[in-house]
């Protein structure tokens, strides 16, 4: 729990009668303004730079030196362009990063009540210091951490800092208390939502609770996207492979006595064959095409590498209030004194009424019902009014839902307050936990009763059983009352009674004697009514759900319940578990996480704490949440989910992706998309590192053969960014197969090169790189020029290139049963390389560049079927690995 004692203890005496504007000012010299403090952005500069640490970076500036050293500006220039493209995507994704402590600030309230010098007076909030008398009342912004020293009726929404979907009742402190108890501290960033106060200012600043969670969020985020730190393992093991090969040729070239000038071409040639340099580019499309498409399914992504991260989740840790539910209190229940029970649709018109009560006398279970309603809504302190054809609510949240409640069943509070004129009103005190109203009668006075279960029980004599008036049955009732708290309802009683008219003049408590029980009302923060669905397509896709909330756990669990989440009793842990675990060592807390499924009264600390365990236990955590207290949960994930409607701008800026439309079914489709987006990425991957090996195998056979270098290094820049850039974005914008959550998520330990792409790349390397080979040398021997030789080659390549993209079209289906129409885009790619290919040949000043000629038809005849011996290998290959995926299926 974030640490609520004072920056620095206030006197008595001045806390009751405030500060003076001396005081105040040195007091605000001492401790600094009342505000979160803005970090210093990076410059752009700074950022730019960041982007080229990465050893892949390094060996393309290699080459590009060599290529300018050596007089190949081609190369040199054409290396360039694809790593300042790259950084200035790498550059744009940086700047989002400092915005969430920027959001919080726009919580503070920009100006506060206060007492100075004796007078009440406004102030900017900035400058309120410890010690500061505040007055607070309904609808203000609490503008620091407060000790109460007066309350009356006082509620506060903590919601969006503690995920407590209720209001808080708040009091002062009894005198002579040993200590301070969280009901008579407010916390600045929450809402006043009823009554008025007045309190003293313990913290400010940073030393707020408010403060506490900026300070997290200020922080660097402690885990890496998948994709992120797959592509690092994968450049840092193509770097060593480039480096080795680059050795062996060089100490090859020596011995064989070749010039210095060979020996540095061959190494810009083997440095720009063996990078895939369209490789980060061909993914920032994978991405940014699914973005895209996650913003037609209501999903806005602001951070690029989220999308496949969310695709890799193997767990995600949801918050329950406003994600789950949707965050308003809703009577869903009436229980009547006999045991009927009348369920009303949490989502009806606030016009209809929804009674379902089967086998019963409904027009006798309606009006009872409407008799229990009417009380609900005279002894009512709030108000619904329908203003341009929208509901606009005011008042307490409960009250409000007891409102919408009696609209439901057609009764409007104007109409009841016309027909039964007020006389008199008890608020509602938490001392008392119930509020009354007394109404004029012909000859009597109606007494309307609403509160807490026990209290109004307790009250009562009598009771409504099948619309007659009989003796009450107390027992019974409680009983009923427990079930009710048992499913997570929130259950209130209402009564009603009638009183002489001689006494109208001194209506008070005591005349709340002598009532009739109506019965029990449930309510409850109720869950959308798509998340079900959405939880057994997580079950499907291998996905675990997790709730994390600030609620009690039987409110949790009834919640969970209802949402379709599994889970037996041992898996509910509260708060106060994960402080004792964590205390113990991050061991043992990692022998909860391993088993919870609901974690209750859990603090933003806390739940900060769960995701990091869950991440030390190997999972790829997705947290989602939309309040203050989600933000640091948010930013420590590896990705965060925070939701559009309700949503903090603290939550927003701290997550990577926002949900428009706060449907948890929206995540499911994310997740579809974000695996759909690492399928094309390894098809990508498996282009480009096929390729790009395959050349390396070309230069590598070559060599000790004695034959010259069989294709230029702009050749290889032609063959890598041009012909095979076209095709790596085509498939980099892929559509879905539309299986993509059939099947579990991959393992959060598994490569960018799995067996199943290792054993691809090293089939495709040795039939491109072979072939090409022995045609290279077949030409050499019979007469070919070696420019000729060249030319056929590059030809040849590229046609590979065509295959392996249409092959590539899906990892587990033969390229005859896949729809290529469905890709329209794909096939276009292929037409387009080849044509641009063939197209350069006639160019002058591009053909003379790259050193091609037009070509024989019989030649592109001979190289096509050359190219398409790549197709056998790879169905052959494809249905070994299907036949093997069924017997394992089968067992």
């Amino acid at each position: 729990m974030m640490n609520l004692t004072a920056q620095t203890p206030a006197p008595t005496t001045p806390a009751v009668i405030g500060l003076t504007s001396i005081e105040a000012e040195e007091r605000l010299a001492e401790l600094g303004p009342n505000t979160l403090p803005e970090p210093e952005p990076p410059s752009p500069l700074r950022v730019f730079l960041i982007q080229f640490r990465n050893p892949i970076i390094y060996i393309l500036l290699l080459a590009s030196a060599l290529s300018f050293a050596t007089g190949r500006i081609e190369d040199g220039l054409f290396i360039l362009v694809v790593l300042l493209i790259n950084a200035s995507i790498g550059t744009y994704q940086e700047y989002s990063a400092d915005r969430a402590a920027a959001a919080l600030r726009k919580l503070e309230q920009p100006s506060a009540r206060v007492i100075r010098d004796g007078v009440a007076c406004r102030i900017e909030a900035k400058r309120l210091v410890v010690g500061d008398l505040v007055l607070l009342e309904s609808g203000d912004r609490i503008p620091a951490d407060l000790m109460l020293v007066d309350a009356s009726d006082l509620r506060c929404d903590e919601s969006l800092l503690t995920g407590e979907s209720m209001p808080v009742a708040k009091g002062r402190t009894v005198e002579g208390s040993s200590g301070e108890t969280a009901s008579s501290m407010l916390l600045a960033g929450s809402l006043v939502t009823r009554g008025r106060a007045k309190g003293v200012v313990t913290a400010t600043g940073t030393a707020t609770m408010l403060g506490g969670i900026a300070a997290e969020l200020g922080r660097a985020s402690s885990s890496q996207p998948p994709l992120v730190a797959r592509l690092a393992k994968f450049t840092n093991a193509l770097a060593v492979f480039v480096g080795l090969a680059a050795l062996v040729l060089v100490v090859a070239g020596f011995m064989r006595g070749l010039p210095l000038h060979d020996l540095v071409m061959m190494s810009v040639g083997l440095a720009v064959s063996a990078v895939p340099e369209g490789l980060p580019i061909a993914i920032s499309v994978a991405l940014a095409v699914s973005m895209r498409r996650m913003a037609a399914r209501n999903v806005i992504v602001r951070s690029m590498p989220a999308v496949e991260a969310l695709g890799s989740t193997t767990i995600i840790a949801t918050d329950k209030t406003g994600t789950l539910t949707s965050n308003v209190q809703t009577v869903t229940e009436i229980r009547l004194p006999d045991g009927t029970d009348i369920a009303l649709d949490a989502h009806a018109d606030l016009d209809k009424c929804e009674i379902r009560a089967s086998g019963l006398d409904s027009d006798l279970v309606r009006e009872r019902a409407r008799r229990l309603l009417r009380a609900a809504l005279l002894a009512n302190e709030g108000t619904l009014a329908r203003r341009d054809d929208l509901w606009v609510a005011a008042g307490d949240t409960v009250d409000v839902a007891l409102l919408a409640a009696g609209r439901k069943a057609g009764l409007g509070q104007e109409e009841l307050n016309d027909r039964y004129p007020l006389a008199a009103r008890i608020a509602y005190e938490p001392e008392h936990k119930y509020a009354a109203s007394f109404h004029h009668g012909s000859d009597r006075i109606h007494v309307f009763v609403k509160g807490a279960s026990e209290v109004l029980i307790e009250m009562s004599d009598r009771m409504d059983s099948a619309g007659n008036v009989v003796e009450i049955d107390r027992a019974s009732l409680l009983a009923q009352k427990e079930e009710m708290a048992a499913r997570g309802l929130r259950v209130l009683a209402f009564a009603e009674g009638e009183i002489g008219a001689s006494l109208a003049g001194s209506l008070g408590h005591g005349h709340l004697v002598d009532l009739v029980l109506l019965g029990l009302a449930g309510l409850q923060d109720p869950v959308r009514p798509e998340v079900p669905n959405a939880m057994k397509d997580c079950h499907a896709a291998g996905v675990e759900v997790v709730m994390v909330t600030g609620d009690d756990p039987r409110t949790a669990a009834a919640i969970a319940r209802d949402a379709g989440l599994s889970f037996h009793a041992g898996q509910v842990v509260s708060g106060h578990d994960i402080d004792e675990a964590a205390r113990a060592g991050d061991q043992r807390l990692d022998e909860i996480t391993r088993e919870a499924r609901i974690y209750a009264r859990v603090q933003p600390t806390q739940k900060s704490a769960i995701v990091a365990s869950l991440i030390r236990n190997g999972h790829i955590v997705a947290v989602t949440g939309d309040g203050v207290n989600d933000g640091p949960a948010l930013k420590k994930a590896h990705v965060g989910v925070a939701m559009g409607l309700r949503g903090t701008e603290v939550a927003k800026e701290s997550a990577d992706l926002v949900v428009t439309d706060d449907n948890f079914a929206s995540i499911v489709a994310g997740i579809a998309e974000g695996r759909a987006a690492y399928r094309n990425i390894r098809k990508v991957v498996l282009m480009s590192v096929a390729t790009g090996a395959a050349e390396v195998l070309l230069f590598m056979l070559a060599l000790p053969f004695g034959l010259p270098m069989p294709l230029l290094p702009v050749q290889l820049l032609w063959l890598n960014l041009v012909t095979n850039g076209i095709q790596d974005v085509a498939l980099a914008g892929g559509r879905p197969e539309g299986d993509e959550l059939a099947g579990p998520p991959r393992s959060p330990l598994e490569p960018v090169l799995d067996r199943t792409m290792i054993r691809r790349v090293v089939q495709s390397t040795v039939v491109i790189g072979g072939a090409a080979f022995l045609a290279f040398q077949w030409m050499i021997a019979h007469g070919y020029g070696v420019p000729e030789a060249r030319n056929i080659t590059l030809l040849i390549f590229v046609m590979f290139e065509n295959v392996q993209t249409l092959a590539c079209s899906s990892e587990r289906r033969s390229i005859f049963s896949v729809d290529i129409l469905r890709n329209r885009f794909l096939l276009l790619s292929v037409l387009a390389a080849q044509t641009i290919h063939i197209s350069a040949m006639y160019v002058p000043w591009l053909s003379g560049t790259l050193g091609l000629s037009p070509i024989t038809p019989l030649e592109w005849g001979l190289s096509m079927l050359i190219a398409s011996s790549l197709v056998l290998v790879t169905e052959v290959d494809k249905f070994v690995s299907r036949r093997s995926r069924d017997r394992s299926s089968h067992a």
